[in-house]
């Protein structure tokens, strides 16, 4: 746009300075003709006062032989050799006169050029030229936007309609499989509820993340204690299938200031990655301690690590790409807990294990 608009105003500026001069110069000219008649008018006569003609626009002196002044009509007074060399933003004539009463030799008129209305005109004409552009520019890219706009307004729809008609089954198959699996405890009915855990899993970030932009998840106090005690159960199933001992060292009647549904995305998150990247047979321990204006959540693996933390809270970054998964939950942990004022800190070892910590400040 800056180039659209100074080519014009630059070719603008150069025109009408080139005229602007030319104008100036037809007029010094009219005006010196005018002087240089008038000294042999009155040549001619017998008067005694000579009536020097006056501008408002132009300066004038006279000189005689010896290019000594006689007249001038600005206080500032120039000699002859101040012309002979073109000046930068002034337009001078240097007349050799005819013997006159006056006894001068050379006639002077000059006129200092300004630029300054051109200038003017020219930013005030690049101004409107490049609202306009911008009001324009605007335009049609609303107008351009419109169809990318029906269409993610369709895509909420859907993904807003789809997560709604999923929610149902997505229930009744998991009633179904707990009251299957309480009946008859093996390995397939624990397969098949493990997966559906891991389903709802994905399910319930995908509905945050679609609806948290404009869902107001409120404040509310919780008994952090006892809602982390049941998340813990949650995961144990998911846990055993890999022979990992989920240790608990929880804190009684611990209260949080945080929305429910944003404190469970961010331990099953957590959890889940925790016993996804731990091996077979290990041990993940669960700590949830209150301290001096603060409560600390840990959860504390014997996984493979994490090679960069930077990206693990990147929307759509994983560390392994054959867990699956869609690479969304931490990225919903780190927004949750920049939201809330909470702290994370990651310590990790390649092979060794990661532990999440999570301090939330108590007002």
């Amino acid at each position: 746009m800056i180039a659209v608009v100074s080519i014009p105003a630059f070719f603008y500026v150069s025109i009408e300075k080139r005229s602007y001069k030319e104008s100036q110069i037809q007029n010094l000219e009219h005006y010196a003709y005018g002087i240089e008649k008038t000294i042999y008018d009155f040549s001619r006569t017998k008067e005694h006062v000579f009536d020097f003609p006056r501008s408002l626009f132009y300066d004038a002196s006279l000189y005689d032989k010896n290019e000594n002044i006689i007249f001038s009509t600005n206080e500032n007074l120039y000699k002859l050799d101040y012309f002979n060399a073109d000046i930068k933003n002034m337009i001078y004539r240097k007349i050799t006169l005819n013997p006159n009463r006056l006894q001068a030799k050379y006639l002077v008129v000059l006129h200092t050029l300004s630029y300054k209305e051109i200038y003017t005109k020219a930013l005030i004409s690049a101004l409107f030229l490049g609202a306009v552009i911008f009001i324009m520019t605007l335009f049609f890219i609303k107008i351009s936007l419109r169809p990318l706009e029906r269409v993610n307004r369709y895509l909420t729809t859907f993904f807003n309609d789809a997560m709604h008609e999923l929610k149902t089954p997505l229930g009744v198959m998991q009633l179904n499989l707990e009251m299957l699996r309480d009946k008859e405890d093996n390995k397939l009915f624990r397969r098949l509820f493990n997966s559906m855990q891991s389903m709802i899993l994905i399910y319930d970030d995908i509905e945050y993340h679609i609806k948290h932009t404009h869902v107001d998840y409120r404040v509310e106090k919780i008994d952090a204690s006892h809602f982390l005690n049941e998340r813990i159960l949650v995961f144990d199933d998911l846990a055993k299938a890999k022979q990992i001992k989920l240790h608990k060292n929880i804190a009684d009647e611990v209260e949080l200031l945080i929305n429910r549904i944003e404190l469970q995305r961010i331990i099953d998150n957590t959890l889940s990655n925790a016993i996804k990247y731990s091996k077979k047979e290990t041990e993940i321990f669960v700590t949830l301690k209150k301290e001096a204006k603060k409560i600390v959540l840990s959860i504390q693996d014997q996984g493979r690590g994490i090679k960069d933390i930077k990206k693990i809270f990147q929307r759509y970054s994983r560390e392994d790409t054959i867990q699956g998964g869609f690479g969304i939950g931490l990225s919903i942990v780190k927004h949750i807990c920049d939201k809330n004022n909470i702290t994370i800190d990651v310590d990790t070892k390649l092979d060794k294990g990661s532990i999440f910590t999570y301090t939330f400040i108590v007002t």
